[in-house]
């Protein structure tokens, strides 16, 4: 990719996640990076460019389409990295991950909408391999803690001679807002499944996004729903824990990071997420009503994504653009806790936190910080190539990248 004219574009840069990726790029981006803001209207990219600061004041624009593939094939041409924040991915991202692919040019998403990833890498994870691309999908809050953690167990416990990684749960504890871009998202997806039944059996396999199904192992039924005791999942850990919503994406995309690294993580590596309800008396009626709300949600929802439901829906769900304000945004945070046992009876534990809300704040800064590492970090990354996740496309580069912008990442063993 030498002679690029961009290290890094920003697409969507003008939406409310993707100018807060802007924004954290304008502070956190070295000295130097050659960095664009990419979008359909050159007057809110020059109106957003304006409130950037002195560290944008070398950047610029470039107006581009997301229905015009000869926009996003010279867009991917003159950069070494397009970071994407134009969802739902499912109905705007195939063109843009088609034309990095035949580039060569590093791809980088927010995507937590697993047919979108499957079909990523059905139609050009060969495309991306052969010309060096890396693409990865799921690089916010939707999958890097997960993935890394993770990934991060699996390397500690390589260090530690410990044996590999058998029963493994992430639990999460979290205080945050939610999107219309989110919604819309989610609802895309509900429309697809609606149009295509077939879809839902793809939904419901635990490794529908593995590179090769056949290969992988048979450990029975792997449920996203949870109703328990939070001690059952951690011991010592007070309170209950239940379905987390996220757990059905971040849960493929660490499996499929397991997958791509030829099974490293073991082949007794059996992966769960639950969120944690915390340790009031109302703990567990808050986890039951949780878990109920959405097992009747993953059920009926297709079936509302039709007709007068969706239309309900749209009228409802917040609107894409929108999100929460920056009070909210500043006192939202997260704390990502991976607990595995190993085949040797060994027990890990990693942590995953940062302060500010999840799927905005924080999210800002890991889809910034993923595509500083690749347009930046080099050799330092895995060498690599095709449709990858954060853990196999950016690995320890990416963890070193976030702890330096102030997120705690660690790994302890918990028997030693």
């Amino acid at each position: 990719m030498s002679g690029r004219e961009f290290d890094l574009v920003l697409y969507g840069a003008t939406g409310f996640v993707g100018a807060l990726t802007a924004e954290y790029l304008a502070r956190a981006a070295p000295a130097g990076t050659r960095i664009a803001l990419a979008g359909r209207s050159p007057e809110k990219l020059d109106a957003l460019l304006r409130t950037l600061g002195d560290g944008a004041s070398t950047w610029r624009t470039i107006v581009a389409d997301a229905g015009d593939p000869a926009d996003l094939a010279a867009m991917a041409e003159r950069t070494r990295v397009v970071v994407t924040t134009v969802g739902p991915y499912a109905r705007y991202g195939l063109p843009l991950v088609e034309a990095c692919a035949k580039a060569g040019t590093h791809y980088a998403d927010l995507t937590g909408e697993p047919l979108f990833v499957r079909e990523c890498a059905d139609r050009f994870h060969e495309v991306a391999a052969a010309s060096g691309a890396k693409i990865v999908n799921s690089c916010g809050f939707d999958s890097v803690p997960s993935d890394l953690n993770a990934y991060l167990l699996h390397r500690r416990l390589a260090d530690d001679d410990a044996g590999r990684m058998t029963g493994t749960t992430l639990v999460a504890a979290l205080k945050g807002g939610m999107s219309g871009g989110t919604v819309d998202s989610g609802i895309t997806q509900l429309e697809a499944v609606a149009a295509d039944r077939s879809l839902g059996r793809v939904l419901a396999d635990p490794y529908a996004l593995s590179p090769d199904r056949g290969r992988e192992p048979d450990l029975g039924a792997q449920k996203d729903h949870a109703l328990r005791r939070a001690t059952d999942v951690v011991p010592g850990m007070p309170g209950w824990v239940t379905t987390f919503i996220m757990a059905s994406h971040n849960t493929k995309i660490v499996r499929r990071s397991a997958a791509l690294l030829d099974w490293a993580y073991g082949r007794d590596f059996r992966y769960g997420e639950v969120m944690w309800t915390g340790k009031s008396p109302a703990a567990p009626v808050v986890a039951a009503g949780v878990a109920a709300a959405l097992a009747a949600f993953q059920a009926g929802g297709p079936l509302v994504a039709r007709g007068p439901g969706l239309r309900l829906l749209r009228r409802v769900a917040p609107k894409p653009g929108t999100g929460p304000d920056a009070k909210a945004r500043a006192n939202g945070h997260f704390t990502m806790t991976t607990v595995t046992r190993s085949t040797t009876g060994a027990r890990y534990r990693a942590v995953f936190a940062a302060q500010g809300d999840p799927g905005y704040q924080a999210t800002a800064v890991m889809l910034g910080e993923s595509g500083l590492a690749l347009a930046l970090d080099g050799e330092r990354l895995p060498a690599t190539a095709g449709v990858l996740t954060p853990a196999t496309a950016m690995a320890d580069a990416l963890a070193e990248r976030l702890r330096a912008a102030g997120f705690t990442i660690t790994t302890e063993r918990l028997d030693a």
